[in-house]
């Protein structure tokens, strides 16, 4: 393992010196570079998981999908040189002779804030986004999940250089002072009110940046719906990894002729899911910390418990939990819940779901459970949200080549597949032109024939 004594200062310097020498732009070391990444990992498979478990109580499939990144790294190995290609563009009269074509290249030095939640795919995911783009990287895990953070240092530190991919692990005081510092770009996963705080500290820089927030992603229940697989995809979109999802449904939006069907069939998949007594289930993961226990205890005071409502402190345990008669006005309705408590809510027609949808800040997600096509192209029509699944949850963020970020309060950019080159990435514009074709009308004195040619060619183009 590599260690050092430098400040965060120090290894920045470092940083941009290693970048200066070009040594990240060739194609074959950033896959080589990924190659390592993607080794270090599967080497380390069973300690991920054992991590994750610590953390929070993860069941070691819903660990396992945080392994997924590995066939990101994969994905973006085999795209490499396609992504890395100068692309040509077409030039007008204006400009000839000449060719143009747009190069990507890396910012630089790139800063990435992970997460607590998915504290190894959240941190992991964007890096390769970095390394696939011929970046140099700091990046800083969650101190709330310290198992994570810890097996995270060991993974990068017996990976990369730190003058290459350096790691701070650490609390406020930490995230703080890396803000402070000039980076070519910051990446960061989190709430929507850190979001604000990490966008003025870059201002102050003017470094550019990727914000990954949440909100309260809505789950609308058209009656024209298939209720079976309606109520086990919601349980499962709701409850995995007890509810500490940026993308898990936050309250459903139900027809009142279904309601009641509706909540007989999500009871049943809640059983089936985790049995009478969810807290003796090994598949039911619990709350990261006690701060965030006590947080979520309190929102069950806002509707009728109609299934759950049980907490252990001791555990850090609250039970898959649905509640109903909820005031719209009440805490839970308030804030990103970030938990395993789903609100019911009922709609009299499709126009009333649309409109409170749309009252909101837009989602990170919308969830649209329906049949009917028409109903869906409405949905698609008149809302806006970072990402849009019919008849499913969740599931969206795992296909490669979508791109996954928000929308207003939910986020700033997006990533996955060839987005997260993109992200890191400046398109430079380039012309090229010989020395002879010069035809000499731009130059002065400037001649009214020649203004009324450019009239006339705008105007037609």
């Amino acid at each position: 393992m590599v260690t050092t004594n430098y400040s965060i200062e120090d290894i920045l310097a470092r940083q941009r010196q290693y970048f200066s020498s070009g040594l990240t732009k060739p194609l074959d070391f950033r896959c080589q570079q990924l190659q390592k990444l993607k080794l270090a990992i599967v080497s380390r498979q069973d300690k991920i998981l054992k991590a994750l478990k610590e953390d929070l109580g993860k069941p070691e499939l819903e660990g396992c999908f945080e392994l997924a990144v590995l066939q990101d790294i994969s994905h973006a190995i085999k795209n490499l040189p396609q992504w890395m290609k100068p692309r040509k563009v077409k030039t007008g009269i204006e400009t000839f002779p000449s060719n143009a074509r747009i190069y990507p290249e890396p910012l630089g030095v790139v800063l990435i804030i992970a997460p607590w939640n998915y504290p190894f795919s959240l941190m992991i995911s964007p890096l390769i986004g970095a390394i696939a783009s011929g970046n140099c990287a700091m990046v800083k895990p969650s101190e709330l999940a310290p198992h994570t953070s810890q097996l995270l240092r060991e993974l990068i530190e017996d990976t990369f250089s730190p003058e290459y991919i350096s790691i701070q692990e650490g609390g406020v005081e930490i995230s703080q002072k890396l803000l402070s510092l000039k980076f070519d770009h910051i990446f960061f996963t989190g709430g929507t009110q850190i979001g604000k705080i990490v966008m003025g500290a870059a201002a102050q820089n003017l470094t550019p940046v990727t914000l990954e927030l949440g909100g309260k992603s809505p789950c609308i229940v058209d009656k024209e719906t298939n209720l079976k697989e309606t109520a086990k995809r919601i349980t499962w979109g709701k409850f995995i990894n007890a509810g500490q999802t940026c993308i898990a449904p936050d309250y459903i939006l139900v027809d009142n002729i279904i309601k009641q069907d509706l909540i007989l069939a999500l009871k049943q998949c809640i059983r089936d899911f985790f049995g009478e007594n969810p807290a003796q289930s090994p598949d039911f993961a619990r709350i990261i910390n006690i701060r965030q226990f006590e947080r979520l205890r309190g929102l069950l005071t806002s509707g009728d418990v109609i299934i759950g409502g049980d907490s252990n402190p001791d555990t850090k345990y609250i039970a898959p939990t649905m509640l109903d008669n909820v005031s719209l006005d009440s805490p839970v309705m308030a804030e990103e819940i970030f938990g395993p408590i789903l609100p019911i809510l009922e709609y009299q027609s499709l126009d009333e779901a649309i409109t409170f949808v749309n009252s909101k800040p837009k989602p990170l997600a919308l969830y649209f459970f329906s049949h009917n096509k028409e109903k869906q192209q409405r949905i698609l029509k008149e809302t806006s949200s970072g990402g849009l699944s019919f008849n499913e949850t969740i599931m969206h963020v795992g296909v490669t080549e979508l791109p996954f970020g928000g929308v207003g309060d939910s986020g700033i950019g997006a990533y996955h597949g060839k987005a997260s080159f993109d992200v890191f990435t400046h398109y430079k514009s380039v012309l090229s032109r010989p020395f002879w074709g010069d035809l000499n009308w731009r130059y002065a004195p400037y001649t009214e024939n020649t203004v009324k040619l450019f009239k006339q060619m705008f105007a037609k183009s």
